[in-house]
């Protein structure tokens, strides 16, 4: 009878599905141990917490076996999708009559630094000769928002799974180095208050790292910096746009859902569903119609996302992997640093004196 009832399954060849629960309930473990860092360590931004957290339970052997075998399905998840609800939830703290506030010359200095650093990164990485999409997802998180940007952009793309993780541990790591290294650049670097934290804003990655970095010279510098580093976060919608319809031609042209060989994979959509979710809640946001507490818990939980999102990529970190590369990719995350602040530096200047 046994065999029998066995006999089904085996000639339909089905797999069932690998449980997504171990992996969702480390990652929501890390979440609460990367809330825990931030509360009794303030100035260590949550998200930074938490990649390094999913790096250190990738390589302690006591979880190594559990995150790389049974929970690795349930914390790509969370490493995908929380992902992309995170930046969804992160378009409510942006909205248009903030954009316009920073003057015409502000959006199009922000404008030139991100394509700069996007384009300078992305070419210095190939030249280095990084594998995969490295080059083009370390470029989007230094001129973008850091390990937000490189998820989006990684979804529309189709990327590995460990080039994501990997560009994910470069940003973030070079990101807590600002907090450190910009404050001590203020005064001799002859910047005002409001001019450093707009030069803040400019050049440092995610937006926690940010607001971590320009605390350190008051509220008016903090303000500017937030205004700033939102107006490179709105830059991610066309950016995302543009790398599908790249993807979309590439799969056309390899013969993918559209193309000739009937592979029937799937085709990557023009705009993901996540990005139309982004620009609808910066137009939510810019009705005025949300309540300050609608807002205050939007931004909670949009950090919370991200936190669950960024310990499953910090999970998928291989450091031996990444020592095999470590002077070309410490190399890469040097040249675009100083990219990135030197030419927002120099932007900082021309608009505001």
């Amino acid at each position: 009878m046994a065999l029998l009832r066995d006999r089904p399954s085996q000639r339909s060849g089905v797999r069932e599905a690998p449980s997504l629960r171990p992996g969702l309930l480390l990652a929501a473990f890390g979440l609460a141990l990367a809330v825990a860092v931030h509360r009794l360590l303030p100035a260590v931004p949550m998200l930074t917490a938490a990649v390094v957290l999913g790096v250190l339970a990738a390589h302690l052997p006591v979880l190594r076996r559990t995150v790389r075998e049974s929970g690795r399905p349930g914390l790509s998840c969370a490493g995908r999708r929380l992902m992309r609800a995170g930046i969804v939830l992160l378009g409510l703290q942006l909205g248009l009559d903030d954009v316009a506030g920073l003057g015409w010359a502000t959006v199009a200095m922000t404008v030139v630094v991100v394509m700069a650093t996007l384009s300078g990164t992305w070419w210095l990485a190939r030249r280095l000769g990084l594998p995969g999409d490295q080059p083009l997802l370390i470029a989007a998180g230094y001129a973008i928002c850091g390990a937000s940007a490189i998820g989006a952009v990684g979804e529309a793309r189709g990327s590995d799974e460990r080039d994501a993780a990997t560009s994910v541990a470069l940003v973030t790591l070079c990101g807590t180095l600002a907090i450190a290294v910009l404050p001590l650049l203020h005064g001799p670097l002859g910047l005002g208050d409001a001019e450093f934290g707009r030069w803040v804003g400019a050049s440092v990655h995610d937006v926690g790292q940010v607001v971590a970095t320009a605390q350190t010279a008051g509220d008016a510098a903090l303000g500017q910096a937030v205004l700033v580093k939102l107006m490179r976060v709105a830059l991610l919608a066309p950016l995302v746009a543009a790398v599908a319809l790249s993807a979309r031609r590439r799969s056309r042209a390899a013969g993918g859902a559209d193309g000739p060989d009937g592979s029937g994979r799937k085709r990557a959509p023009l705009v993901p569903l996540f990005v139309v979710g982004f620009l609808a809640a910066v137009t939510l946001r810019s009705t005025g119609l949300l309540p300050g507490e609608v807002l205050e818990g939007a931004h909670t939980g949009q950090e919370l996302l991200l936190a669950a999102a960024l310990f499953g990529l910090g999970s998928a970190v291989d450091l031996p992997s990444l020592a095999r590369t470590g002077a070309r990719t410490a190399l890469l995350g040097l040249c675009a640093w100083l990219v990135v602040a030197g030419v927002s530096y120099a932007g900082v200047l021309l608009v505001t004196r």
